[in-house]
Protein backbone atom coordinates (compact mmCIF):
# COMPACT_ATOMS: atom_id res chain seq x y z
CA UNK A 1 0.00 0.00 0.00
CA UNK A 2 1.45 2.99 -1.16
CA UNK A 3 0.96 6.27 1.67
CA UNK A 4 0.77 9.03 -1.09
CA UNK A 5 -1.64 7.00 -3.03
CA UNK A 6 -3.98 6.83 -0.19
CA UNK A 7 -3.11 10.71 0.50
CA UNK A 8 -4.55 11.01 -2.50
CA UNK A 9 -7.10 8.61 -2.19
CA UNK A 10 -8.08 11.24 1.14
CA UNK A 11 -7.75 14.27 -0.52
CA UNK A 12 -10.20 12.88 -3.37
CA UNK A 13 -12.75 11.69 -0.32
CA UNK A 14 -12.45 15.18 1.02
CA UNK A 15 -13.53 17.09 -2.03
CA UNK A 16 -16.36 14.68 -2.42
CA UNK A 17 -17.65 15.43 0.88
CA UNK A 18 -20.80 17.01 1.46
CA UNK A 19 -19.22 18.85 4.00
CA UNK A 20 -16.83 20.32 1.41
CA UNK A 21 -19.20 20.62 -1.31
CA UNK A 22 -21.59 22.91 1.28
CA UNK A 23 -18.40 24.60 2.39
CA UNK A 24 -17.16 25.52 -1.78
CA UNK A 25 -20.86 26.49 -2.89
CA UNK A 26 -20.83 28.98 -0.05
CA UNK A 27 -17.63 30.52 -0.92
CA UNK A 28 -18.26 30.91 -3.53
CA UNK A 29 -21.19 32.98 -3.46
CA UNK A 30 -19.39 34.59 -0.41
CA UNK A 31 -16.40 35.59 -2.52
CA UNK A 32 -18.48 36.69 -5.44
CA UNK A 33 -19.73 39.47 -2.91
CA UNK A 34 -17.09 42.26 -1.95
CA UNK A 35 -19.21 43.10 0.91
CA UNK A 36 -19.85 40.62 2.39
CA UNK A 37 -16.53 38.80 2.12
CA UNK A 38 -14.79 41.67 3.72
CA UNK A 39 -17.12 41.53 6.46
CA UNK A 40 -16.25 37.41 6.74
CA UNK A 41 -12.66 38.01 6.41
CA UNK A 42 -12.59 40.85 8.79
CA UNK A 43 -14.61 38.55 11.45
CA UNK A 44 -11.96 35.36 10.55
CA UNK A 45 -9.18 37.95 11.31
CA UNK A 46 -10.72 39.18 14.48
CA UNK A 47 -11.47 35.42 15.56
CA UNK A 48 -7.95 34.42 14.36
CA UNK A 49 -5.85 37.18 16.54
CA UNK A 50 -8.51 36.13 19.82
CA UNK A 51 -7.32 32.53 19.36
CA UNK A 52 -3.53 33.09 18.79
CA UNK A 53 -3.70 35.79 22.41
CA UNK A 54 -5.32 33.01 24.33
CA UNK A 55 -2.91 30.59 22.97
CA UNK A 56 -0.11 32.69 24.36
CA UNK A 57 -1.85 33.01 27.19
CA UNK A 58 -2.69 36.51 26.92
CA UNK A 59 -5.78 37.61 28.65
CA UNK A 60 -9.17 38.36 26.51
CA UNK A 61 -9.28 41.78 25.13
CA UNK A 62 -13.13 42.85 25.81
CA UNK A 63 -13.48 45.44 22.48
CA UNK A 64 -12.24 42.69 20.66
CA UNK A 65 -14.14 40.52 21.90
CA UNK A 66 -16.85 42.94 21.50
CA UNK A 67 -16.37 43.54 17.86
CA UNK A 68 -16.17 40.14 17.19
CA UNK A 69 -20.12 39.48 18.73
CA UNK A 70 -21.04 42.82 16.89
CA UNK A 71 -19.08 41.67 13.34
CA UNK A 72 -20.87 37.71 13.82
CA UNK A 73 -24.48 39.50 14.83
CA UNK A 74 -23.92 41.42 11.58
CA UNK A 75 -23.33 38.45 9.08
CA UNK A 76 -25.89 36.47 10.99
CA UNK A 77 -28.60 38.46 8.81
CA UNK A 78 -27.10 38.12 5.77
CA UNK A 79 -28.56 34.36 4.57
CA UNK A 80 -25.40 33.67 2.23
CA UNK A 81 -22.67 34.87 5.06
CA UNK A 82 -25.06 32.91 7.78
CA UNK A 83 -24.68 29.74 5.49
CA UNK A 84 -20.99 30.18 4.47
CA UNK A 85 -19.77 30.49 8.49
CA UNK A 86 -22.04 27.00 9.34
CA UNK A 87 -20.39 25.37 6.63
CA UNK A 88 -17.22 26.32 7.25
CA UNK A 89 -17.64 25.37 10.71
CA UNK A 90 -19.02 22.24 9.51
CA UNK A 91 -16.30 21.27 6.84
CA UNK A 92 -13.39 22.57 9.45
CA UNK A 93 -15.01 20.25 12.44
CA UNK A 94 -14.34 17.22 9.69
CA UNK A 95 -10.80 18.40 8.87
CA UNK A 96 -10.04 18.44 12.59
CA UNK A 97 -11.42 14.71 12.96
CA UNK A 98 -9.01 13.80 10.05
CA UNK A 99 -6.48 15.39 11.66
CA UNK A 100 -6.94 13.35 15.08
CA UNK A 101 -7.10 10.10 13.37
CA UNK A 102 -3.98 10.97 11.68
CA UNK A 103 -2.62 12.08 14.28
CA UNK A 104 -3.79 9.35 16.68
CA UNK A 105 -1.79 7.03 14.01
CA UNK A 106 1.47 8.25 13.98
CA UNK A 107 1.60 9.23 17.79
CA UNK A 108 2.03 12.77 16.99
CA UNK A 109 0.19 13.95 19.99
CA UNK A 110 -0.58 16.95 19.05
CA UNK A 111 -3.63 18.29 16.90
CA UNK A 112 -3.08 21.59 14.52
CA UNK A 113 -6.24 22.57 14.57
CA UNK A 114 -6.86 22.12 18.00
CA UNK A 115 -8.54 24.97 19.81
CA UNK A 116 -9.51 26.76 16.68
CA UNK A 117 -13.04 27.16 15.21
CA UNK A 118 -13.61 27.63 11.68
Amino acid sequence: MNVYDQAHQLAQAIKESEEFKQFDLYKKQVDANPQIREAVQDFMKKQFEIQAAQMTGQGMDQDMMQQLQQLSAILMQDPTAAQYMQCQMRFSMMMADVYKIIGETADLGFNPLEGMNG
